[in-house]
Order: structure tokens, then sequence, then C-alpha cells
């Protein structure tokens, strides 16, 4: 039989062949064991990973309900903001409708501005003159052209100037005018007119007895002493008195009334004089109360001092003066109306 194998080639030996064997073997263990270690690191990683996985799921879901909650809070708070805007929207359209319908109202008004401007003027003017009449009320005159004045300047209307310059002498005069103090003069008249009630009778005074001499206690026997006393006594009984001057009226009660009643109406009629600017018969009034004070009633008593020294002042005073009026400024504002009524038929 023929040997086919070569000439040069060695025969392995049985320990050459173990080895490479036990070195297959071992391979394929390092190999399996790393395919094992990676088969359980990457089911450790895939673990971990499905955690995660399912976390975050769970938080997505959570996220995907507050989102879904703030959605329907969101539509909600639109839904309402429509109707909200809705409502703005009507109050919106009647206020332009108010706003039109007051244009229309002022665009109205406007033309007949200046009429009721004169229409203002004209009742203040006429209550100051009124006042300026019944009482003197210099500052309230003075007080209302200011006023009218003033309102003709805020509106600007080049017209009113002729108005302004009958104000401006009108003003000059009720600031140049010194008289009386007519107000002050009435109250004085009205204390006068309080106090007659409480003025005593000039009748119901009587001088004040002398006292008379007592005697020294055993300087007299007791004739004299009871001739003395007897004399006291009648003394006291009957007195024998000087009247100088005009000797007072006898009045009765009756009288004595209506003469206070009379002389407190001829008291107003004084008050009344003076507010009627009638200097004549103001001064005859005082007159006249005067002689009655002092003729039928005791003046040397508190009271009766205070009214006779207030009616001698009163008639003393400085003399009543017509004051000045007003009326060529109420005239003026008159005129200029129905100037203005023509011109508008």
């Amino acid at each position: 039989m023929a040997d086919n194998t070569p000439t040069g080639a060695q025969q392995p030996t049985p320990k050459r062949a173990v080895r490479l064997v036990f070195s297959v073997v071992v391979a394929v263990g390092l190999v399996a064991l790393a395919l094992v270690w990676l088969w359980y690191e990457g089911r450790t990683q895939m673990g971990t990973l499905r955690e995660e996985l399912a976390h975050r799921v769970r938080d997505s879901e959570s996220d995907s309900r507050d989102a879904r909650l703030a959605a329907r809070q969101a539509l909600e708070a639109s839904r309402e903001a429509q109707a909200k805007l809705a409502q703005l929207e009507v109050i919106v359209s009647e206020t332009q409708k108010q706003q039109a319908a007051l244009e229309a109202l002022y665009q109205d008004l406007s033309g007949t501005r200046d009429e009721w401007t004169l229409v203002e003027i004209e009742q203040i003017l006429a209550i100051a003159s009124q006042q300026l009449q019944l009482s003197g009320n210099v500052p309230a005159a003075l007080s209302a052209l200011q006023t009218a004045d003033a309102s003709l300047a805020r509106s600007g209307r080049p017209q009113f100037l002729p108005l302004r310059k009958v104000f401006a002498r009108d003003m000059e005069r009720l600031k140049a005018e010194s008289g009386p103090d007519i107000p002050e003069l009435a109250a004085k008249i009205d204390q006068a007119v309080a106090s007659v009630d409480t003025i005593p009778l000039a009748q119901d005074q009587r001088p004040e007895a002398q006292p008379s001499r007592a005697a020294a206690p055993g300087s007299e026997g007791w004739w004299e002493r009871l001739v003395s006393e007897l004399v006291a006594v009648f003394n006291r009984l009957v007195r024998v008195e000087r009247v100088e001057g005009v000797q007072p009226a006898l009045l009765s009660p009756e009288q004595s009334f209506f003469l206070r009643e009379n002389l407190k109406l001829r008291l107003l009629s004084a008050r009344a004089s003076l507010l009627a600017r009638d200097t004549v018969a103001y001064r005859n009034d005082l007159k006249i109360s005067s002689e009655w004070l002092g003729r039928y009633f005791y003046t040397a008593s508190g009271a009766g001092a205070v009214t006779a020294a207030l009616l001698k002042e009163l008639s003393s005073g400085t003399s009543v003066v017509a004051l000045p009026s007003i009326s060529e400024s109420l005239s003026a504002v008159r005129g200029y109306k129905a100037v203005r009524q023509k011109a508008g038929r």
C-alpha cells in the first residue's frame, strides 16, 4: 500500500491535538460567557429602559390630564370672555347712541345758551335789586354784579361787552357808596323795641324816705320818746315832696299798656321809614319816641338809660340817604334780551 503523506510533513502528535481541542473549547466558553454577559447586561438595561419609559408614560399621562383640564378651563374662560365681550358691545352701542343723543341735544341747546345765561343774570340782578331797596344790602348787590360780569366773561362773546360796561359803572357806584349801615340801624331800633317792656314808668318811682335820726337812749324822757314815735308814724303815712319840672302823668294799667304798645309802633314806624329811605319820617318818629320816653318813663333806670342813649344815637346819626340802584344794569339785560328775541323771530 502506497503512502500518500508528503514527505516533508510531520504527523500531529496526540498532545498537540489535545491542546488544540482545549484551546477551541476555552475560546468557545469565553465566547459563550461573553454572550451570556452581554445578554444579562442587555436585559438589565432593557428593564431600566422599560421602567423609565413607564415613568415617562405616567408623567405624560399626568401632563396630558393637566393639559386637558387647562384646555377646558381656557375654553370656559374664553366663553365667559365672549359673553362679556358681547355685553360690552351692547353697552358700547348704547353709549354711542346716548352720546349721539347728547350731541344732538347739545347742538339744540348751544343756540340758546346765551338766552339761558341772560335769564340767569336777570334773576340774579332782580333779587339783588330787591335786597338793595328793602334792606340796603350793598355788598350783596355788588356781589351779584360781579357774578353776572364773570358769567359774561366766561362766555367770551364780544356782543356782551356793552352789558359788561354797564355792570362796571354800577359796580363803581356801589363801591363809592359810603352811606349808613342800614341793617345795623334797623337792628338797634329792634333792640329799642324789645326793651320797652322792661323800662319802668315814671309814675311808679318815688323818692326814698330820709332816715329819721334816732335819739340816744336815755337822752329823752318817756314823753319825748312817745312824741317822736308818733311823728315817725305820721311821716310814714303822709309825705310832702317837691316835684321839679313836669309832673309825670298818672296812668291806669290799661293806659300804661297802650302807652308801651304805641311807643313800640312808633319805633317800628321809624324802622319802616329807615328801610324806605324817608329821612323826614324817620327823624320825626325818633323824635316823638324820645319825647314819650322822657315824659312817661323813668329814664334813670338801667334799661331806660340804655334806650334813651340808643334813641339819641339814632337821632343824631347820619341822615338816611338814597342808595344807588342797579336798575341800569337790570334794564340793559332786559333790553338786550328783547332785542335778541326780536332778531330770533
